[in-house]
């Protein structure tokens, strides 16, 4: 099989505005209040939902220093079932599914009401943005072929 092209050392600057993008994204989630950890899970379930072995393996291992704990990382697939999560938190997950799956239809009125009705515009902008960039490193990655060894 042929080697992948590594978008990041093909084309250097894109890769490093994606990491700029990342940054930011970050940097308005801390702003709005959203902790480390929890934007770490938001990462992971994106990455869950796409497959990215090389992103769900960083963000599970990010969110765990960063203080999340093994239970809410375990449970993060079948977030929906349980009692883990604040009602803003929830709203949140579901956000960034929408996002992620946003080839399945679109970012639903519903689903954007939940959000908008226990999160500020800030916390809905953040997590937007969040979502927007762990599915750009998503699929840099799995397009790149990121490797993942034990």
């Amino acid at each position: 099989m042929r080697e992948r092209v590594n978008l990041g050392k093909s084309a250097p600057a894109l890769y490093q505005a994606v990491v700029e993008l990342d940054r930011l994204a970050s940097e308005a989630a801390a702003q709005a209040g959203i902790a480390t950890g929890f934007a770490h899970l938001l990462r992971l379930r994106a990455s869950q939902l796409n497959q990215c072995a090389f992103c769900v393996r960083l963000h599970a291992r990010d969110a765990l220093a960063s203080q999340e704990s093994g239970d809410r990382i375990a449970v993060l697939p079948a977030w929906r079932e349980t009692d883990y999560f604040s009602p803003k938190e929830r709203a949140a997950l579901e956000l960034v599914e929408a996002i992620t799956l946003v080839a399945d239809g679109q970012v639903s009125d519903a689903v954007y009401a939940q959000a908008a009705g226990v999160l500020s515009k800030e916390e809905i902008a953040a997590v937007e943005w969040l979502a927007v960039v762990i599915n750009a490193w998503n699929r840099i990655a799995i397009s790149s072929r990121y490797p993942v060894g034990a």
